[in-house]
Order: structure tokens, then C-alpha cells, then sequence
């Protein structure tokens, strides 16, 4: 399960993912192999909560991952 969030960065706040059974973060970075992994969990149906740990819909899963790089 991954968990929206983030991380305050300075002045600035990066969004990032984190992993509910480990509470580590992936940053949105292409090279980043787990970020390529999270990208295909949420593509098969692997749980994800919003920032507020809300369980999204399978549509708004789709909607998110559309905004990602």
C-alpha cells in the first residue's frame, strides 16, 4: 500500500510517495526504480491513500497517474 505526501524541502514542499509498511519515501523521479515499481503496483490495483489516508477509487488512481512523469 502507498500513501500520498510531503516532504517540506526549505522554503518548499515536495510531493512524494510513501510506502504504508515501511514509511519510506519515493521521490517522482523516472530513474528511481521504486518509483517505476509504485507506478506499476497502482497500475494493477495495489491500494493508494490520499494525503488525508483516504483509499482512492480506481478513478481517481487513473486521474493522478495521468499527472505523473
Amino acid at each position: 500500500m502507498y500513501k500520498l505526501g510531503t516532504i517540506p524541502f526549505g522554503a518548499e514542499k515536495i510531493t512524494s510517495v510513501i510506502t504504508i509498511s515501511g514509511y519510506s519515501c519515493i521521490p517522482f523521479d523516472t530513474a528511481n526504480t521504486d518509483y517505476q515499481q509504485f507506478k506499476l503496483d497502482i497500475t494493477n490495483g495495489v491500494e493508494l491513500q490520499d494525503a488525508d489516508g483516504q483509499v482512492m477509487t480506481a478513478e481517481q488512481v487513473q486521474a493522478f497517474l495521468e499527472t505523473l512523469p
